[in-house]
């Protein structure tokens, strides 16, 4: 299959607006979930007020959070795909640049010493763009995910080291949180890395704060860990914007990378509430969005 680097272009573009005003089902569902469980006042007060700015955003086509964030765009390439590598990364910025313009969304993209902003959400090394491989043949699938500050500034690495034990990792992520409180704008999505190196597992922390509800960690001894992690972060009485409650979180999710035999490197990434995400894949028969 080879691929139209106009339909790329055009992709980038729709994901970015689309990820901004379509909330994903399964996070939807998590509010759902959260609200029947949920037993201070509070706390459902402040969840029905979420639910009900995400249902008035989508009626009125704006936007779920005025943070356009960080874009990201993570490419997965499929066998017996034929795409000029340069070519593909340059017709997602034009994408991105041209979603920011053309919409207008505000860009929240600057130079980190100047603080200059060109307006495009688009700069040095941004947008920030991860190629991986699979084995399905002929399929291209783009996600773009809008990483908003309000979660990207609760980020934390330790390395911790293996005489502390699973017991560092637990009480970590559970000291992050806590920092974190309603900065976060829980109920949030806490993803968490657990080895490789200091740069993967910090990676590994964002790929798990940014996969969907109801997906579990495929190691047996990381799934373990979440479903552990997810009882203690909702005990902690965070809850919604930090104001008391149960719903501290949706879910902990955990990627695991083999490590060193002196290290256990352990990162946290968190997202918020507004969990965006959106998702192209082409076939031979064309392009078709989801999350």
């Amino acid at each position: 299959m080879d691929v139209d680097l106009k339909s790329v272009e055009e992709a980038a573009k729709e994901l970015y607006i689309r990820a901004l005003k379509i909330l994903p089902d399964d996070i939807k569902q998590g509010f759902a979930t959260l609200q029947a469980g949920e037993t201070h006042a509070t706390a459902k007060s402040v969840l029905d007020t979420m639910v009900r700015n995400i249902a008035v955003a989508e009626e009125t086509r704006n936007l779920l959070c005025q943070d356009t964030g960080i874009p990201i765009y993570n490419v997965i390439l499929g066998r017996d795909v034929v795409v000029d590598g340069m070519g593909l990364k340059a017709a997602i910025r034009r994408g991105c640049e041209r979603a920011t313009r053309e919409h207008p969304l505000r860009s929240s993209v600057v130079h980190p010493i100047s603080r200059a902003n060109a307006h495009t959400s688009t700069g040095r090394e941004v947008p920030v763009i991860h190629i991986d491989f699979s084995d399905a043949p002929e399929r291209l699938e783009i996600e773009m995910i809008p990483k908003g500050s309000g979660s990207e500034n609760n980020s934390w690495l330790r390395m911790a080291i293996p005489a502390e034990g699973v017991d560092a990792i637990r009480t970590f992520v559970v000291d992050c949180v806590l920092e974190a409180g309603g900065k976060t704008c829980p109920p949030t999505i806490v993803g968490v890395g657990v080895g490789g190196t200091a740069d993967l597992c910090v990676h590994l922390a964002k790929r798990a704060a940014t996969r969907p509800l109801g997906s579990h960690c495929d190691d047996p001894d990381g799934a373990k860990l979440e479903e552990a992690l997810s009882t203690a972060v909702n005990r902690l009485g965070v809850g919604p914007q930090g104001l008391g409650g149960d719903s501290t979180a949706f879910a902990v999710h955990v990627e695991l990378a083999a490590t060193h035999i002196t290290m256990n490197p352990v990162a946290v990434n968190m997202q918020c509430h507004s969990a965006r995400r959106a998702r192209a894949t082409f076939t031979p028969s064309g392009v078709d969005y989801g999350f």
